[in-house]
């Protein structure tokens, strides 16, 4: 069958229902996996190995999908490229189908209520606090990449990005420039050049996700660096000296001093319809400092979340995620296909032991 220009080469319990969208990587199609009955989202990616970055990318991506498990985290069903596999081009991921996504949703007409905003940033917290357990930064949280379904079920996608928090898988400030991570939703410690970064990041994200839920367009859309930084202070504060103990780039540091000086606002000005207590809870998420902004664990406790709170969907994972070689091993093509073909052998195994209840998207009853 062919969508978008692709032809897709898939077994036959594979059924294409119709093409759902193509990005920088692939086009994706909808389709009906008849072994266990359910819908399906197909990705494929041609010419995986064209530029090696971007290989590498979805390498890191497959590895982490495959070893994570959770209600709000997409899950990898199926793997699989029809060519030889000492000499392929082509990979296909088959994964959960969700019906939309968190930008569609605020900017769409569809009205969100105190419920939905309450319901969504619980399942995104569950997510975080889940992939922070394997030890893995998502660092590129935003809209787009929160899937959602009718049932409000949400679940967060597209890891290209995302690193290990373990010694030596590059959680310092080096590797923030291999990629543009989108700038409106960037924690202020990346934007000032920290050498380490922590779970707060990905918090601080979710903070930026939450106010645009709120207010339905976005907290900090930053022309460029400059006005970024900008923007959030205007909101949080400009900080004393002190306050950037976590700065230790002294240019950064200076040019932050050299901001005009604004006081915090009062998020009720600029959220006059939200709750005081999910006010509370969006202040203490977009702290400046880090280490002073709420963790995963106290966001999922905070009286905001109580009444959507279940704690059996706050589950964490087994131990870390194992990364094997992948960030060490020389960047070529036949290291990127090694790694893939374990991931494929890994995956025909995994899908063995499924059952209809891990496909987790939708039924096609």
């Amino acid at each position: 069958v062919s969508a978008a220009g692709q032809d897709f080469e898939m077994d036959s319990k594979y059924e294409m229902i119709k093409p759902i969208g193509h990005g920088a990587y692939g086009v994706v199609i909808s389709a009906v996996d008849h072994e266990f009955n359910a819908k399906v989202a197909i990705k494929k990616i041609p010419n995986t190995f064209e530029d090696l970055v971007d290989a590498k990318r979805i390498v890191r991506e497959i590895r982490l999908l495959r070893h994570f498990n959770h209600d709000n985290v997409i899950k990898v069903l199926d793997l699989f490229t029809p060519q030889p596999h000492d000499d392929f081009s082509d990979v296909y991921i088959v994964s959960d189908l969700m019906e939309t996504d968190l930008h569609r949703v605020i900017y769409s007409r569809q009205q969100l209520t105190n419920e939905h905003i309450q319901f969504f940033l619980y399942q995104m917290m569950c997510g975080l606090k889940y992939i922070h357990s394997a030890a893995v930064l998502h660092r590129d949280l935003k809209p787009s990449n929160i899937l959602l379904n009718a049932n409000c079920d949400l679940k967060l996608c597209d890891f290209g990005l995302s690193r290990g928090l373990l010694e030596g898988e590059g959680t310092s400030g080096a590797n923030l420039t291999e990629y543009v991570v989108t700038r409106w939703y960037r924690a202020p410690e990346i934007m000032l050049s920290c050498q380490d970064y922590s779970c707060a990041i990905d918090v601080w994200s979710v903070g930026c996700i939450f106010g645009e839920m709120l207010a339905r367009k976005p907290m900090f859309p930053g022309s460029d660096y400059i006005h970024q930084l900008k923007l959030i202070m205007k909101l949080v504060g400009t900080p004393t000296e002190s306050e950037l103990w976590f700065v230790t780039n002294q240019k950064a540091n200076r040019f932050v001093l050299s901001l005009p000086k604004y006081d915090k606002e009062d998020l009720s000005k600029s959220f006059p319809n939200a709750e005081r207590e999910g006010l509370d809870l969006l202040s203490k998420m977009l702290l400046l400092d880090p280490a002073r902004r709420i963790s995963v664990e106290d966001a999922l406790a905070h009286p905001y979340l109580a009444e959507v709170r279940d704690v059996d969907c706050e589950a964490v994972a087994p131990g870390p995620v194992d990364w094997g070689d992948v960030e060490t091993c020389e960047l070529n093509r036949d290291n990127l296909m090694r790694l893939l073909v374990e991931d494929f052998v890994a995956q025909v195994e995994a899908r063995s032991k499924f059952t209809a209840a891990d496909l987790g998207g939708s039924s096609t009853e």
